[in-house]
Parts: C-alpha cells; sequence; structure tokens
C-alpha cells in the first residue's frame, strides 16, 4: 500500500463544529482551510466590518491553533478579538454578542477524548451554527480544498497593525450572570460546593462567582493537564468518581462537573450519587417554572426525558422537540423565546442569555434551587418525582467497524417492532435516528452520533430494570 504524505481530508461539521485527531486530521493546515472559510463566509455575509471573536480551551496547542485562526482571518482585512487565556465556550459566545463580531471561533473539542481538537463557529447570536451556516462554511471549505487561497497575516505583524487585539470576555460574562441568578443569596446560604473542572476550560468559575460569603467553593482537576488523565472531559459517571469521593469526604452539599469547554454539566447531590442529564433537566425546569414563575416554551432534543413534558404540562407550558444538537435546539428557542433548551449530552440554555449551552449558569441555577427549596438535592429529585412519577434512563455507546455502518442503519429504518419489553409500540419518529414511543410513555431510539464513530442506543421507561430491558431489545433491533 503507498502511502500519501499529503493527504486530503474531509473536512465536514457535525453537532457542533468538526473534530478530529491531533495531527492526523487535525492540522494546522486543516484549521486555516477552516478559517479561510469563515473569513469567506464573513464576506459574503456582509459580516466582515464586525469582526470576529476567536476562542480556544485547555486542549493541546489550543491556543496556536487560535492564533493560525486569527492570523488568516486577518490577512482578509477582517479585525480579530483574540482571547488571551483559554475560557469556557459560553464564555466565548457571550464575548461574541458583547461584543457586537460579526461572529466567533472557538477552538475545542468538547468533551471529546484528549487525542482531539475541535473548531465550533458561532455567529453573531453567540449560539451554535444553524445546518444552513455549516452548509455555507462546507460549501467554502470545499472551493478552497479544490485550490482556493488561504491568505495569512504574521501574528505579531497582526497585534502591531491593531487587525489583531486581545482581549478577556469574562468581567462582561460574570456581569451577565449577576444579572441572571440572585448570588448573593447562595454566596449567604452556607453552602460547601465542590466544583470539578475536569481540567479543563472552566476552572475556578465558580470560585470567582461565589466567593465572599458563608459558601464555601472546593475546587478539584482544576488545573490545565491536556492529556485529561484517566478520564474523558465528559462530567458523567465513569469520569467523576474522584468527584463523588470529594463530595462525600467534604459533606457537600453539591458537587458540580463541567466539560473541557464548560457548556456541559454534571451535577452530584449530597451523597455523593450523580444526578443525570435527563433528571438536571426537569430540575431546571422545575426551578424556571416554580421558583421563579417563568412561563413560555421549553425546547429539548428527541433524545431527552418525556419527564419534563409532564412537568410543563402542570404549569401550561409547551415542549418542543427537535433533532439533537443545539444547531437546533438554539433557533428555535430564540424563535419561541423559550424559558429553557436542553439536550442529554448536559447542555442547556436559559432565556436571557445567549441560545447556547452553560454549564456555568446551569450549576448556579442548581445551586439557587437547593437554597431556595431549602432541601438538600435529593429530596429535591424526590420532589419532582412526586409531580412527575418514576423515569429511569440510560444509553448505550456502540463502537462498530465504518463498513458496517450501512447495513446497521439498513436494519434500523426496515425494523418495525409491535411491542418493546411488553409494552406495545404506538409511534416512530424518524426526527433524528428512529425513535420508538410504547403506550405506557417509555421510549427508545437508535441513531449514529453526530461528533463520534459510535452507534448510540437510548431508553427511557418507569425503572432502571425496565431500561435494560428496552436497551437490549435496541441492540436487538440494530444487530449489534
Amino acid at each position: 500500500m503507498l502511502y500519501d504524505p499529503y493527504p486530503r481530508h474531509e473536512i465536514k461539521f457535525g453537532t457542533d463544529g468538526w473534530r478530529a485527531i491531533i495531527a492526523e486530521e487535525y492540522t494546522f493546515d486543516n484549521v486555516r482551510v477552516c478559517a479561510q472559510a469563515v473569513a469567506d463566509y464573513l464576506i459574503a455575509a456582509g459580516k466582515a466590518e464586525a469582526g470576529l471573536l476567536v476562542g480556544y480551551d485547555t486542549r493541546f496547542a489550543s491556543e496556536r491553533f487560535a492564533a493560525a485562526v486569527a492570523e488568516v482571518v486577518a490577512a482578509n482585512d477582517i479585525d480579530v478579538v483574540l482571547l488571551d487565556r483559554p475560557q469556557p465556550t459560553p464564555v466565548v459566545s457571550f464575548g461574541v454578542t458583547h461584543r457586537q463580531c460579526g461572529g466567533g471561533v472557538v477552538i475545542t473539542a468538547s468533551h471529546n477524548p484528549a487525542p482531539y481538537n475541535g473548531f465550533k463557529y458561532k455567529p453573531d447570536f453567540g449560539g451554535s451554527a444553524p445546518p444552513e451556516i455549516v452548509a455555507q462554511l462546507e460549501a467554502h471549505i470545499g472551493h478552497i480544498q479544490g485550490g482556493g487561497k488561504i491568505r495569512r497575516l504574521p501574528l505579531q505583524e497582526g497585534l502591531r497593525s491593531g487587525r489583531i487585539a486581545y482581549y478577556d470576555p469574562s468581567p462582561a460574562y460574570l456581569e451577565q450572570l449577576g444579572r441572571l441568578v440572585d448570588l448573593e443569596a447562595i454566596k449567604q446560604a452556607g453552602l460547601t460546593i465542590v466544583a470539578d473542572a475536569m481540567y479543563g476550560a472552566g476552572a475556578g468559575y465558580f470560585e470567582r462567582l461565589l466567593s465572599g460569603g458563608k459558601t464555601r467553593v472546593i475546587g478539584i482537576r482544576q488545573e490545565r493537564n491536556p492529556i485529561f488523565p484517566g478520564i474523558n472531559p465528559e462530567p458523567i459517571t465513569p469520569n467523576l468518581a474522584e468527584l463523588f469521593a470529594a463530595v462525600r469526604a467534604h459533606g457537600a452539599d453539591l458537587g458540580l462537573a463541567t466539560d473541557g469547554d464548560a457548556d456541559r454539566i454534571g451535577p452530584v447531590d449530597e451523597r455523593g450519587d450523580f444526578v443525570n442529564q435527563h433528571q438536571t433537566f426537569a430540575l431546571l425546569l422545575l426551578y424556571l417554572l416554580e421558583v421563579r414563575g417563568q412561563r413560555g416554551p421549553a425546547i429539548r432534543s428527541a433524545t431527552m426525558t418525556s419527564a419534563g413534558d409532564r412537568l410543563a404540562k402542570q404549569f401550561g407550558a409547551p415542549v418542543i422537540e427537535t433533532a439533537v444538537g443545539f444547531k437546533y435546539i438554539g433557533p428555535r428557542m430564540m424563535e419561541t423565546d423559550a424559558i429553557l433548551g436542553g439536550e442529554e449530552s448536559g447542555g442547556f440554555g436559559f432565556r436571557g442569555h445567549i441560545p447556547e449551552r452553560d454549564a456555568l449558569l446551569a450549576g448556579l441555577f442548581l445551586a439557587d434551587l437547593v437554597v431556595k427549596l431549602q432541601r438538600p438535592l435529593s429530596q429535591v429529585l424526590e420532589y419532582l418525582r412526586q409531580k412527575v412519577g418514576p423515569f429511569a434512563y440510560d444509553r448505550l455507546d456502540l463502537h462498530f467497524p465504518a463498513q458496517e455502518r450501512e447495513a446497521i442503519a439498513q436494519r434500523v429504518a426496515t425494523t418495525r417492532p409491535s411491542e418493546l419489553a411488553g409494552s406495545r409500540v404506538t409511534e416512530i419518529s424518524t426526527i433524528d435516528g428512529y425513535k420508538f414511543y410504547t403506550e405506557d410513555g417509555s421510549w427508545l431510539l437508535i441513531r449514529f452520533s453526530g461528533t463520534e464513530p459510535l452507534l448510540r442506543i437510548y431508553a427511557e421507561t418507569s425503572s432502571p430494570e425496565r431500561v435494560k430491558e428496552f436497551l437490549e431489545a435496541g441492540r436487538g433491533i440494530a444487530g449489534v
């Protein structure tokens, strides 16, 4: 087999941006292709004069990849605001709106394993790029890879000329959060909170937000470590053993884990038990509807719990389902003035902020929920169950040989089960993958991941035991 030392990799944006393995597909050359595509898009869309904001996370060489983006965009006579340190994606996204930029780029692979990095584009409204913008960016990428030119202005020259300028968006962002949540009430509540940054860009933020009162914030895994030792920076049970132990050791009231770029939240209750993403969505909805008295729609992905639907119905609030990804959820939030948008990965966005996932604001809302209801998080969760009934959930992430993808997809598309775990199937939705609803309110969803080479099988029903039965039925349908 011949080795091509200059392979041409196809650059495709998934659920939120482009991600690839560093030094394989994720190279400086390919990042510059994406940067030139962004510059071409801004010029074509008439947004170039507003400039571009460029941020990055704590992954390997992220600041160098961000500088490469700035060099290319600045060479196209577009002003660039380059962040001066790693920052969470929601901080970058808010910076785009605060500075009224034409758009933003974040160098991050979010929750992906350490070998990955990524390239997210944020339009001028500070959310994930919707499909129509993604299509335009990919069209520009195709043109550049077909022989288009990439411009480049050396970083130091750009700084000297003023075309590139450093910027810290955190002061404006912290002020914004102070407008959205009662920080003083949390500070004076005397809580003990363990904040787990998972070596990512969210390090130090909960300490900055909640210092100066009776509440104590204990930080763990706050240092920058691009290899994310022993974990993937995704705030789910397999990666949170250290947080569980710290909550128990300190007798903490709450644990809050943020993923690599702090747009996903992983809460832990006072017993050191994980509160999953579905429970978190319903808890946040409880907070906004009952505690804050807000009214309006909630937006959720097809993979998110239906327990929120049952809660929202009690308050006369509609729930709208979308395909997976904030590139779908964010636009619907803006269209409907939704109070909450949520997806199964642990990302939540809120009215009055940016139509973007923000783990830091979600964590503050959960802390305020505990304060306002004056009960531990486990008891708040029990209070929620009394309102909506029992609900349990789990997900399987299955690797498969690439050559079998089409066969798996064909099996799922053509199988029409009449029942799942003894419950009659009443509806099949294809809004994102194949979702099977049963007469008792349970559901099973089978879809391919938009960010990794995985088949994902999701199930929600009345008990953990039945969840396992549903998941096994899903494996049978997919033949994996």
